[in-house]
């Protein structure tokens, strides 16, 4: 078995394999991963994706790719055939060796993160940890759309409305993604977080790129402070299948929390998605998020699936 650098490959070569991993993605977490997959695709055929293929004989049994980001490496996917059973944990670990060797060796990065999350945590550890990588378990978690919320959201404040989001939101969305996870686990996670720049490059991500989704702007809503015409909490959800949204983000203020406001943006897109006639609401939440858990669960979400996320900081 060789590991070979994805530019020697084109989009026929790895086409079965992606094929297959949609497959997964679409039983393990409702998701139809067919936008993406075309995406990477058209990447590999460009010559401009960086990462590995494990080959054997002419047939590629796995793939992992990443991205930079600045002085940030992103791992984007780690695919081997689940037919190799005896082997794909081999493989696997070969392959996030020599992603993270070209990561960690990068000119000017400082910086990888990666999140795999149709693995089972644990599953692909061990590359990780050995190269000193900080691990975060996080939930994948389910709420049926049925007739009525496990829980009802107490009312608003009067001081504080939600409305539709609106493209003009993207500057108080990114500040609003920056003040929310100040001093975060999320912002540990994701630096994108952690400034206003990256924050409107993770927006612009969600909204106006495949990876999660297509952007459901029907079911994504802000929450204003009407007194000083502030954004202070918002909710965006994508679709993921025709009948399954996804929360891709909910946040507010620190100073507006505990009063039911993140009940009201969630309860408000769940409506909005229901009238739709979409069946199911997925999201994902860091475990040590306890308070996020918590509120989930009270609303009826339960969680489906664990993942990790790792980084490490160079």
């Amino acid at each position: 078995m060789e590991i070979l650098d994805l530019r020697h490959f084109s989009s026929s070569d790895l086409r079965p394999l992606l094929e297959e991993e949609a497959a997964i993605w679409l039983r393990k977490l409702l998701w139809e991963y067919g936008s993406a997959a075309e995406m990477i695709l058209r990447y590999i055929d460009a010559k401009i994706l960086p990462g590995y293929a494990a080959v054997e004989r002419g047939r590629v049994l796995g793939y992992c790719f990443f991205v930079y980001e600045g002085a940030k490496g992103v791992v984007g996917d780690l695919f081997v055939d689940p037919e190799l059973a005896d082997r794909r944990e081999a493989i696997e670990t070969e392959l996030l060796q020599s992603v993270i060797d070209t990561l960690q060796q990068s000119p000017g990065v400082h910086r990888v993160e990666a999140q795999l999350l149709v693995h089972e945590p644990g599953a692909a550890a061990g590359p990780f940890l050995e190269e000193g990588f900080s691990r975060y378990p996080r939930l994948f978690m389910l709420l049926p759309i049925g007739d009525a919320p496990k829980s009802s959201a107490p009312p608003l404040p009067p001081e504080v409305e939600i409305r539709g989001w609106k493209e003009q939101d993207y500057q108080p969305a990114a500040a609003l993604i920056t003040a929310a996870y100040h001093g975060h686990v999320d912002a540990d996670i994701n630096d994108q977080y952690r400034t206003v720049t990256g924050a409107l490059r993770f927006l612009n991500n969600i909204v106006r790129f495949p990876g999660c989704g297509v952007f459901d702007v029907e079911g994504s809503f802000v929450a204003v402070h009407k007194p000083t015409k502030s954004n202070i909490g918002m909710i965006l959800c994508s679709r993921v299948k025709s009948d399954v949204g996804h929360i891709t983000q909910v946040c507010l203020r620190p100073e507006f929390r505990n009063q039911g406001i993140g009940e009201q943006l969630i309860e408000t897109s769940w409506n909005a998605l229901r009238r739709r006639n979409f069946h199911k609401l997925t999201l994902t939440v860091t475990e040590a998020n306890v308070r996020a858990v918590a509120l989930y669960k009270r609303l009826g979400f339960e969680v489906m699936h664990v993942f990790d996320a790792f980084v490490w900081e160079g």
